[in-house]
């Protein structure tokens, strides 16, 4: 299925991670057991009354992650940031229904503020796809499970936790973790599933020396601020729907959803203030064409449901143009870029607030692999964003 292509990506970025290992030479390995539970909810209200045939609700959320990541030793600024390749398995205690999907990602963190010369308050971020989940099922029964549309799913996580080292190669870390699985909207349903909850892991570090935290968020004297340049295209696919006519049964309240799949391609031009070693800021002028938009002036007359058919649109009726303001989070290998901005020219579906969350992997020099999801008024999916980009002029 298409979110294989997604996986893909995903699995490109953890060869990205394996090459930065082996290049690094001298590094520390880090090796990481542990587990999180938490509370699962999502935007469907009637969700859980349909899980079970008894109607109980269950909102439980269970993982067991084993993971590898490197450091650099010493202390210098980014000595204490760690990357590196998890698995995990995953359970919502209804395995009957949605599965025990399991996990494979990249992720990222590092010492927000040091507390004490053991003592860390750090975070971390996940970006990776989890797969094994039992999708909808067909005909009688499309109700059965309003969680995914999809096998495969991205999974997505950001965390805070208190980091001890309890002795020179020995790590115990507990905190705050909030995560979320979705398609990307290439498939319905997609209400997606997310977690809140805590987590608890221990870290063998061997060859660790006893050295306090450093943030890479402390001040570089060193540093020169100055201004750069992303260029990015991407592409996707996504599900599109079609409002309801002359009171259409529809499975999706007063929308249609249309057979198939529509094509998304897009391209970003972001000037970029480098403010620190780890922050940039600026606006991104963003152009995007998608295969949907516009469809309500082009329907043939006189088609409806799943027969429903268009007159194909001229290419620029189905381009949109927005300019959003964007922040990134700036460390080795990866770069987590967010944007709200506005959509002022294209169909008038298009001139809406949305919202963008990109993770930028560095393959070599100033190229990058650009995988991110845009939203629509920070709750309606729109589509992923799968691509390359260049960074230029940054010193």
């Amino acid at each position: 299925m298409r979110l294989k292509k997604f996986l893909s990506i995903i699995l490109v970025g953890v060869a990205v991670v394996q090459a930065h290992a082996a290049d690094e030479g001298n590094f520390l390995s880090r090796w990481e057991a542990g587990m999180r539970a938490g509370y699962a909810f999502n935007s469907n209200s009637v969700l859980y009354d349909r899980m079970e045939p008894d109607g109980v609700e269950s909102h439980a959320a269970l993982s067991w992650h084993l993971r590898y990541s490197f450091q650099r030793p010493g202390a210098g600024r980014t000595a204490s940031v760690y990357q590196g390749i998890g698995l995990s398995a995953n359970t919502f205690l209804m395995p009957r229904k949605i599965g025990n999907p399991v996990g494979l990602y990249v992720f990222q963190g590092a010492p927000i503020v040091a507390l004490s010369p053991r003592l860390s308050l750090d975070y971390e971020w996940n970006f990776g796809a989890s797969f094994g989940w039992k999708k909808t099922l067909t005909g009688d029964d499309i109700h059965s499970n309003l969680v995914v549309g999809s096998s495969t799913n991205a999974f997505l996580n950001l965390g805070f936790k208190l980091t001890y080292a309890l002795t020179p190669g020995v790590l115990l870390s507990g905190g705050l973790d909030l995560s979320h699985y979705s398609n990307g909207n290439t498939s319905w349903p997609n209400p997606g599933v997310n977690t809140v909850g805590g987590s608890l892991g221990v870290v063998i570090v061997p060859g660790s020396p006893m050295a306090a935290p450093v943030s890479p968020f402390s001040r570089d004297d060193d540093f020169q601020q100055g201004v750069s340049y992303d260029i990015t295209a991407f592409g996707a696919w996504r599900k599109a729907y079609f409002p309801a006519e002359d009171g259409a049964f529809t499975e999706v309240g007063e929308k249609h959803l249309l057979p198939g799949h529509f094509g998304v391609a897009g391209l970003s031009f972001a000037p970029m203030w480098d403010l620190h070693p780890t922050f940039r800021t600026g606006l991104s002028l963003d152009l995007q064409w998608s295969e949907n938009t516009g469809l309500m002036k082009y329907r043939v007359p006189d088609t409806y449901g799943d027969d429903m058919k268009f007159y194909r649109p001229p290419f620029f009726r189905q381009v949109s143009a927005g300019l959003s303001a964007r922040a990134e989070l700036v460390m080795p290998i990866f770069s987590l870029n967010v944007g709200v901005g506005y959509g002022f020219v294209g169909p008038s579906e298009t001139r809406k607030l949305y919202q963008t969350v990109t993770l930028k992997t560095y393959l070599a020099g100033p190229v990058y692999l650009n995988v991110g999801y845009r939203l629509v008024e920070f709750h309606s999916p729109s589509n992923l964003m799968l691509g390359l980009g260049v960074t230029l002029g940054r010193k």
